[in-house]
């Protein structure tokens, strides 16, 4: 079974907070679905490791969107929820199932935006 944009509405907030081995920061049950169901770990690792960035540091708010084109390319991109851009960045190649799905960073914790 791979991630389908349906599977993801049924997350509408979080009871069970898993600790990313790298980071020490915190995600939900909703983002350990994706990763797992999506093959999207490395998704996990690449916003989580980019939070030591100066353009992200001291942003309580972070929206990180990722989109995959036709081709397999993607492009992550992360605002302070208000279209200011903080961090861009090309993926070269990607198997993740879906066209789109953004992510929320906020107080050390990242989260499907439906569970805001």
């Amino acid at each position: 079974m791979t991630l389908q944009k349906t599977d993801l509405r049924h997350f509408t907030g979080s009871e069970c907070f898993y600790r990313h081995p790298l980071t020490g920061f915190v995600y939900t049950e909703g983002v350990q679905y994706v990763a797992n169901k999506g093959g999207a770990y490395w998704l996990l690792d690449k916003i989580l490791t980019c939070q030591i960035l100066p353009s992200l540091k001291g942003e309580g708010f972070q929206s990180w969107t990722l989109r995959v084109a036709d081709d397999h390319t993607a492009t992550l991109t992360c605002t302070d929820g208000n279209y200011r851009k903080l961090h861009r960045e090309e993926i070269v190649y990607t198997d993740f199932p879906l066209e789109e799905i953004q992510f929320y960073f906020i107080n050390r914790t990242l989260l499907l935006s439906s569970e805001y």
